[in-house]
């Protein structure tokens, strides 16, 4: 019986860990979770399974709780999650959204456990630090990203001396087919229509500017030990084929599937076991025909800029990051037309004063420079 500690339980992908541990009573035991300000899913969750430990985002709904549930250790905020991070369990499930991510992973890992990792800002952020602390305390990060864990699949068995790149493959998000001038049109509805997969809403338009791929180039490079010189992306808008690993003699493989998280969920808990999943199978028969084309980074320069902040390194990671938090935010709470999105992004990175991360404290720096440069350039605007 394997225990799972999961943040952000009420997320898309927290859900999605929820059915794959139903699916699995024999195998995987629910021991803490945290849910943000989602209480009325806490309850559900409550009724299904026996935690001892949960964490909400406000006091004064943990107080609530606590009133309903006695018997239970109930915390709240920044500290809630750490404890969950720090407490007893066999794999932590981090699905938070954003930069908040980092600090669980990196206590969790600290504090002696393996990680499984839904949250790329840990490493867009901070993946020096997180990498530094794995090797120092010997502990595993396990790819949930649909993209990684298809490399990671498919670096099964096989050297990474023998590794010649790794391709990650992008569906194009919600607005793969439209001109640069038509994207100062685009409403946030359209942008939240994703084609393929059913997310999150920051990580759709994420995924709508490619920002998205360029934190997953980012998180490939921390997760494989991989140059960014060997990480190419290539664009399927079928998202059939999640990613592939080329190797010295010429050899392609790929891990497919369709469209839905519960697999690359199921394996990190798993691996290096498979197990049967209630879900339909792969038709390629139905499908017919899976197109590949190369990324135009004119058309998507947040790609291109994750790839020069990612060969610089320091800040500049956990700069992008927070800018891009805010102008997402912007562009969701109608403040920010699409295109302005990009702008704030790469003035950001095009403007940070430069700094290596030798600390967490650095890295909170970057992130608080991030942050306020976008809200500057969202003063300016409005």
């Amino acid at each position: 019986m394997k225990k799972i500690a999961l943040l952000g339980a009420s997320g898309s992908i927290g859900r999605q860990t929820i059915d794959v541990i139903s699916q699995h009573p024999d195998l995987f035991e629910l021991v803490s979770f945290g849910v943000g300000t989602r209480v009325e899913y806490a309850r559900e969750l409550l009724r299904i399974f026996e935690v001892p430990l949960i964490a909400v985002q406000k006091e004064e709904d943990a107080l609530e709780l606590m009133k309903e549930y006695p018997d239970k250790t109930i915390l709240y905020g920044e500290e809630g999650l750490l404890a969950i991070a720090k407490s007893e369990y066999d794999v932590l499930v981090n699905a938070l959204v954003g930069f908040a991510g980092f600090l669980p992973t990196y206590a969790a890992v600290e504090s002696g456990h393996d990680v499984a990792l839904a949250n790329k800002e840990s490493l867009v952020c901070g993946g020096e630090l997180i990498n530094r602390s794995l090797a120092l305390h010997g502990k595993s990060l396990i790819p949930i990203d649909s993209e990684h864990s298809a490399i990671f699949q498919c670096l099964q068995g096989n050297r990474m001396r023998q590794v010649k790149r790794l391709i990650v493959t992008a569906s194009g998000g919600s607005f793969r087919n439209k001109t640069r001038e038509e994207l100062s049109y685009v409403t946030v509805e359209e942008a939240l229509a994703h084609p393929n997969w059913s997310m999150g809403a920051k990580i759709t338009i994420d995924s709508a500017t490619m920002m998205n791929k360029g934190f997953e180039v980012t998180e490939a490079h921390w997760l494989f030990g991989v140059p960014y010189e060997q990480i190419d992306v290539l664009m399927h808008p079928e998202s059939i084929v999640h990613s592939m690993v080329e190797y010295i003699d010429q050899s392609v493989m790929a891990q497919m599937g369709t469209p839905d998280m519960r697999l690359p969920i199921q394996y990190a808990l798993s691996w290096p076991d498979r197990l049967e999943l209630n879900e339909p199978s792969l038709d390629l028969a139905n499908i017919g025909t899976l197109h590949f084309s190369a990324p135009d980074l004119n058309r998507f320069p947040l790609l291109g800029l994750a790839y020069e902040a990612g060969k610089k390194g320091g800040n500049l990671g956990a700069v992008m990051n927070a800018a891009n938090e805010v102008a997402n935010l912007a562009f969701r709470n109608h403040e920010l037309p699409f295109p302005g999105i990009e702008e704030i992004v790469i003035g950001a990175v095009q403007n940070a004063p430069y700094w290596e991360l030798n600390s967490v404290e650095d890295l909170f720096k970057a992130n608080a420079w991030g942050d306020e440069y976008a809200r500057k350039q969202l003063r300016k605007l409005s």
